[in-house]
């Protein structure tokens, strides 16, 4: 009798908490509009198509409730104080971004400690004090306001730069006078998707027209042109360069040549895949020459030696190859391979010191190499650990060269390389209030549902036992070519420090192993992605690192409909799934903003086979009414531009329409002053992560 009045005491508050996950929930009704559309003789109701309209203000008193009753489930959870106070604490430190030389001078990004936004300084040569020379965090006293781009011109008088507002993915230009740091009047708006690539004494620049007042954050992009801006001139004199009214639906960017000889111009038609164009800016009398055509492969010049243009390609090289063409011989019979394809993904290429730095991915992880002009390996680049390189920077005829090198357990350090000598030594590291050295990274391979292997990293606290009970967190991708590499998050080393396991699955879609593995999570290809993350969660449960009671979920923008999908097809498989910034509405995402896009990779209900496989799969349209859902956190931003909102917000109203009285509950946290992720500030973050592990450490009835 005695023992069994210890147990019913200590389990006694746990089922109490159990039984009080959804008290405190009481979902806002929403309003259902009679809209139904019809796609190929099939009849698809939408009657959440009034949340669409962002500038509306039953929209608005709609986000107020759902954020009144997501706000008072969050702040009863007991440890969510707790929770803030220690992601501070761990945040609390100084990183740097990757030097790079320009205009005669070095540049970095630098935070210290809990700045919203990295300040840009500038050092005369690697010896002098850095001087600040702008600081986003004086831009606005929320720190919303954020730099996303800078260009130096090449002689160093100027400094163009760029910024956002509010997380949206438009931009303002502005110039600075250097070395005074006086900011000049010249300021061009409604700029997107741009880069700023100097000649002379001004710049190319790509924008769109003014939008219609009100459709700013929703209205479809189109009609994308680049410009040339004169320092010192007013904005309405800038020069159309080019552009192309017969396909709207394209994005143009410009670059020019280290020498300024040569202007390059990228078309796309989708984030897959780009046509070239290249313009000889010391002939008054040249033209635009089209150097290739159509856009089945992703083409980017990385500069030209002797007027052969360096360019790292996938013409014909799913694994990517580094080629060169010479500007008066542009026939594809006359392009010459200087690192040919290999079993081995090129990430990217470099060059400094008159030799080629090449980052392969080696199974999911960087491997980087030195070669000659003529493709003749030098050397390698030993690495700290497994990891990833990024940022590689340097110049042509410059020995020094930058580089960065995180992995989940070593966070972001700058290496300073010299290509002469072979030799690395370490320019910075931050100091983090963690012990790294109790934590291991582990590759596995897994099998999916069709026989394919699949990688995987798990990280997670030494000695930890397999017995199925480890809280575990999830995270996927799985599309538009891009690689989730080993890589260091802050966030995570709360979860980590919580005994919590962190994996990460290289799901196909990503570019891990190239095009054929991209392509193989595209359009009615996209169910492998959902099965390899499906499979990836089977095998952790089935290796007992955890169990479907404590496994979490995360991913976003593509990542969030991955999330809402593979939730749909197995809800049993998980406890908790936090979709982020998701596409969730797979027949209508090409109609808001860079949507159109997206098409190569999910294809559009335009289609009527298409259709058919995205309806079936479509995380809006999938929700099956009185089902056992994982307790769910869908997270957005009012100020969204690339996947809008309503994605979200149709998402959660249907989920709780369909499910008013669940066993978990089903909530959206949506944030004011920000967009889809670029340029959130640190206070922003915190707030957003705190919110994410309180929901998902309350519900898999963890303790801090």
């Amino acid at each position: 009798m005695k023992k069994i009045y210890i147990f019913l005491l200590s389990t006694t508050p746990l089922l109490a908490m159990m039984s009080c996950k959804t008290a405190n929930v009481d979902y806002p009704k929403t309003k259902k509009v009679d809209v139904v559309d019809e796609y190929f003789g099939v009849k698809v109701p939408d009657p959440y198509r009034w949340l669409e309209d962002d500038k509306s203000p039953e929209v608005a008193e709609w986000v107020k409730q759902q954020n009144e009753v997501t706000f008072k489930y969050l702040n009863a959870i007991p440890f969510r104080n707790k929770i803030k106070q220690r992601l501070t604490e761990i945040w609390n430190y100084t990183s740097m971004g990757t030097p790079f030389k320009a205009g005669g001078r070095y540049f970095f990004f630098k935070k210290e400690g809990l700045q919203n936004q990295s300040v840009l300084y500038m050092m005369e040569d690697l010896n002098s004090e850095p001087k600040v020379i702008l600081d986003p965090n004086t831009f606005s006293e929320d720190g919303t306001v954020a730099l996303s781009n800078v260009s130096v011109s090449r002689d160093g008088k100027y400094l163009a730069y760029a910024i956002n507002d509010g997380g949206s993915d438009w931009q303002k230009i502005k110039v600075m006078e250097l070395p005074s740091g006086k900011i000049l009047p010249d300021e061009i708006s409604w700029v997107k998707f741009s880069s700023i690539a100097w000649k002379k004494n001004g710049f190319y620049y790509s924008r769109y027209d003014e939008p219609k007042e009100g459709s700013e954050l929703s209205n479809i992009n189109k009609n994308h042109k680049v410009y040339y801006h004169k320092v010192g001139t007013p904005v309405e004199s800038d020069k159309l360069i080019f552009s192309n009214s017969q396909y709207p639906l394209r994005n143009y960017s410009a670059q020019t040549t280290e020498d300024e000889k040569y202007l390059i111009i990228y078309e796309s038609e989708s984030t897959y895949g780009n046509s070239l164009y290249i313009k000889n800016l010391q002939d008054p009398k040249a033209n635009f020459s089209k150097i290739t055509t159509g856009f089945e492969y992703e083409y980017n010049v990385i500069d030209h030696i002797d007027d052969n243009l360096i360019v790292l390609t996938n013409y014909k090289a799913p694994k990517y190859k580094l080629i060169k063409i010479n500007v008066n011989s542009m026939d594809i019979g006359n392009w010459r391979d200087i690192l040919p394809e290999r079993k081995d993904v090129l990430r990217g290429c470099a060059i400094v010191g008159n030799k080629i730095l090449a980052n392969y991915i080696v199974d999911a992880k960087s491997q980087a190499e030195v070669y000659d002009l003529n493709g003749n390996n030098v050397s390698d680049i030993e690495l700290p650990s497994i990891g990833t390189i990024s940022s590689i920077s340097g110049e042509l005829n410059d020995s020094i060269a930058f580089y960065s090198f995180s992995s989940f357990t070593v966070p972001p350090i700058i290496v300073k390389y010299n290509v002469n000598t072979n030799t690395s030594e370490e320019f910075f590291r931050p100091e983090i209030n963690f012990n790294f050295d109790e934590y291991e990274t582990k590759q596995v391979f897994y099998t999916s549902k069709d026989g394919t292997l699949v990688p995987m990293f798990i990280v997670h606290k030494k000695g930890i036992e397999l017995d199925g009970n480890n809280p575990t967190l999830l995270y996927g991708y799985g599309g538009f070519n891009i690689s989730l590499l080993p890589y260091f998050s802050t966030t995570r080393l709360f979860w980590l420090e919580q005994g919590g396991i962190f994996a990460v699955a290289n799901i196909r879609g990503g570019g891990e192993y190239g095009e054929n593995w991209y392509r193989a999570g595209t359009k009615l290809n996209k169910q492998n992605v959902f099965d390899d993350f499906i499979a990836a969660a089977e095998y952790l449960i089935k290796e007992k690192y955890t169990s479907p009671k404590k496994l979490a979920i995360q991913g976003g923008s593509n990542g969030g409909l991955l999330i809402g999908a593979v939730t749909n097809q197995r809800p049993d498989l998980f406890k908790v799934a936090i979709p982020q910034v998701g596409v969730m509405d797979m027949l209508r995402y090409h109609k808001f903003t860079i949507g159109w896009a997206w098409a190569n990779d999910y294809g559009t209900s335009n289609d009527s086979i298409q259709f058919l496989n995205l309806y079936n799969y479509s995380p809006l349209h999938n929700i099956k009414p009185k089902t056992n859902y994982p307790a769910i956190l869908v997270t957005t931003a009012d100020h969204d531009d690339r996947v809008v909102p309503a994605h979200s917000f149709k998402y959660i109203a249907t989920m709780q329409e369909k499910n008013p009285r669940p066993k978990n509950p089903a909530l959206i946290r949506i944030q004011t002053r920000a967009g889809h992720g670029a340029g959130t500030p640190t206070s922003i973050q915190i707030d957003e992560y705190t919110d994410i592990y309180a929901f998902i450490m309350y519900n898999m009835d963890m303790k801090y």
